[in-house]
C-alpha cells in the first residue's frame, strides 16, 4: 500500500486532536499535531504536511487566521501552498459564517480566507474524511 498523505492537525484541545488523529489514522493517513499556531508553523517546516486541519479559535484568540496569513505570505511557495481545511465552531458562538450553506450570502472557501475548505466542529468522521480526500485529490498521495 502506498504511503498516505501526512496531515497536520492544529487544535489547542487535546481531546479534539486525539479524536481527529484516530479518524485520520483509520484511513492510514500519517498525522502530526500542534497545539498552537507557533508550533504548527514549526511543524509545517519540519514535517512538510500534505494538508493542514486548522482550528481558528485557540488561546491567543483567532490564532488560526494569523496562522493562515503568515503561512501564505511569509513562507516559501512550496510550504505556503499547503492546502488548509478550517475546523470551526465559531458560528455557534457568533453570527460569523465563512462558507455558504443555503445561499445566505457568505463566502466560498478561499474567497477571502485563502483556504480550501471549512468543516463544522465537532467534525463528523465520514464528512471529514470525504473532504480530506477531495482536497488531497483522491486517496492521499
Amino acid at each position: 500500500m502506498a504511503n498516505k498523505a501526512t496531515i497536520l492537525v492544529v487544535d489547542d484541545d487535546p481531546d479534539i486532536v486525539e479524536a481527529l488523529t484516530l479518524v485520520l489514522k483509520s484511513e492510514s493517513y500519517q498525522v502530526e499535531a500542534a497545539t498552537s499556531a507557533e508550533e504548527a508553523l514549526e511543524k509545517v517546516t519540519a514535517a512538510r504536511p500534505d494538508l493542514i486541519l486548522l482550528d481558528v479559535m485557540m488561546p491567543a484568540g483567532t490564532e488560526g487566521f494569523q496562522f493562515v496569513w503568515k503561512l501564505r505570505n511569509e513562507y516559501p511557495e512550496d510550504l505556503a501552498q499547503t492546502p488548509i481545511i478550517v475546523l470551526t465552531a465559531i458560528h455557534d458562538t457568533t453570527r460569523l459564517k465563512f462558507y455558504p450553506e443555503r445561499g445566505d450570502g457568505t463566502y466560498e472557501p478561499g474567497e477571502y480566507l485563502p483556504v480550501q475548505g471549512f468543516i463544522d466542529k465537532p467534525a463528523e468522521p465520514a464528512k471529514l474524511l470525504k473532504q480530506v480526500a477531495e482536497v488531497l485529490g483522491d486517496s492521499g498521495r
